[in-house]
């Protein structure tokens, strides 16, 4: 995706803000137990030496990785209604863990053999979709949200800290973020997985948003990050009740994954301001997917603000603009 002179790692791939996708209309197909992700054999040698360093550092008192189980993508397929046109989107899962992302998507330019070129990159992803890599590649499945608070209409950014695993350490990110964990996220009546249910538990357990709070929340678009190969989903949330004040109050009173994000920063939520935060930094400093998700955000204010009207995209493309120009002209700004 492009944002002015930014060029993101980001591929959206269903959604553009404009109208929610609606959650009925997402079906995810998964059986527990049913199918383990098959890892190449190369891949299992990097798993076998993540999970011994992991027991060496649990062993030795030092922070380690736990190897929750999580999921892996095998497809993740759109279609269309007949009349409408409303996307039906289905995603099919199985089986994986956290060790088995650290040895693929950690290890993606790696070579595969010692003293020869090919990569997991290289060998299925260049010159290839990377929407049907195999399963093993994609081994997260993120649910992103941009978060607005209400009363005083900040848009919340995140920074990523450096302690976390992976690639995106110490970057801005969505305002929370959580990749979908079969322990949390796993009806116990086997009832569908709720992408929605996901999108709560972020806003609870990294902004300290409870269940009883009002959430209003939209699915706007499924992303791929090409970078890292992980699937995301983005999510809009507006808090009506609280402000800024409120969720800095909360985080100062302990929340449940305070370790996973070092600072965040309350923007005021209009495109000027949020697109001059997005591209007054340097592109290293952000994830693949954060300006993305922050943008059809902004899509999708604007276009309530016309009551619906599409053209409110055509709003956020203006500032964008403006925005540019601000940029490369400093004395133009406010």
């Amino acid at each position: 995706m492009v944002i002015g002179n930014l060029v993101t790692d980001c591929h959206i791939f269903e959604g553009d803000g404009t109208h929610p996708i609606q959650e009925e209309n997402v079906q995810i197909l998964y059986e527990p137990g049913l199918r383990q992700v098959q890892l190449p054999v190369e891949v299992q040698q990097w798993r076998q030496d993540i999970e011994a360093e992991q027991q060496r550092r649990q062993a030795a008192g030092e922070r380690y990785a736990w190897n929750n189980p999580r999921f892996a993508v095998e497809s993740i397929i759109v279609s269309r209604t007949n009349e409408a046109e409303v996307p039906l989107v289905r995603i099919s899962l199985c089986d994986a863990d956290y060790y088995d992302f650290l040895a693929t998507s950690v290890n993606l330019d790696e070579p595969l053999r010692e003293g020869e070129p090919a990569t997991l990159r290289s060998q299925y992803l260049e010159n290839a979709d990377p929407v049907t890599a195999p399963a093993f590649l994609s081994c997260s499945f993120g649910v992103n949200v941009a978060v607005e608070t209400g009363p005083d209409r900040k848009m919340v950014f995140a920074r990523r800290s450096v302690i976390v695993e992976g690639h995106n350490k110490a970057r801005w990110n969505s305002s929370v973020n959580e990749g979908l964990a079969a322990i949390h996220d796993v009806p116990e009546d086997g009832s569908p997985i709720s992408l929605r249910a996901v999108a709560h538990r972020a806003l609870r357990e990294e902004l300290g948003v409870q269940d009883e709070d009002k959430a209003e929340l939209e699915l706007l678009a499924f992303a791929l990050d090409l970078r890292n190969q992980q699937w995301a989903v983005f999510y809009r949330a507006v808090l009506t009740d609280l402000t800024a004040e409120d969720l800095v109050a909360r985080r100062s009173r302990g929340i449940e994954d305070k370790w996973e994000h070092e600072r965040f920063d309350f923007v005021p939520a209009d495109p000027d301001s949020v697109l001059d935060f997005i591209l007054e930094k340097d592109p290293t400093e952000w994830t693949p997917c954060g300006p993305a998700l922050f943008y059809l955000a902004l899509v999708r204010a604007a276009v309530i603000a016309r009551d619906g009207n599409r053209s409110g995209r055509l709003d956020v493309e203006a500032a964008e603009r403006r925005a540019v120009t601000r940029l490369a002209t400093p004395a133009a700004r406010p």
